[in-house]
């Protein structure tokens, strides 16, 4: 094996790991069940696979790879045809294209938020990590940094509306640009 064959590989696996959970939200969203979804990326991952030599390196893989999966999906519609409720292709064009937007804002918040997150000071940042980590809560979170419950309860109410207003701005910034 090549060395750039090698390294065309690893950055397949990367990909892959780096968005194989995406890839089966999309997929889940366009089809009747959770086993059809696993089938269909178990399919679309093999044709990943098989066809990554088509991928142009610099181009957006999730963009690329999901549109494997529709082809993949319109493919298996013949199977659900027979279910009691299936969308006509009007229909699962437009959960398609809609699912693929609300996934791109969804990531255009997301990384606004973590630069946001950066600028609080130490205190408010351990605060709001400790409430919204699985399993904890207001409780935990006010041990955490030394207040009271009334006082996380107040400061948490402060940090989200700083937050949210720091997410508002730094989105209205990317949409300026």
């Amino acid at each position: 094996m090549s060395e750039e064959s090698k390294d065309r590989s690893k950055e397949l696996i990367q990909l892959m790991m780096k968005h194989q959970r995406r890839i089966f939200a999309y997929i889940y969203t366009l089809v009747p069940s959770r086993s059809d979804a696993e089938d269909i990326l178990q399919e679309t991952s093999l044709t990943i696979c098989e066809k990554f030599n088509d991928f142009k390196q610099g181009t957006n893989f999730y963009s690329w790879a999901c549109q494997i999966a529709y082809w993949k999906i319109r493919a298996a519609r013949k199977k659900y045809a027979t279910s009691k409720v299936i969308f006509n292709q009007e229909v699962l064009d437009l959960i398609a294209v809609t699912q693929f937007k609300v996934e791109e804002e969804l990531d255009h918040r997301h990384y606004a938020l973590s630069e946001c997150l950066k600028k609080l000071n130490d205190r408010d940042r351990r605060m709001i990590l400790t409430r919204y980590e699985s399993g904890k809560n207001v409780s935990a979170a006010a041990h955490v940094c030394g207040r009271t419950v009334q006082g996380a309860y107040k400061a948490l109410n402060r940090i989200r509306k700083v937050l949210f207003d720091c997410v508002t701005f730094e989105l209205s910034i990317e949409q300026a640009h």
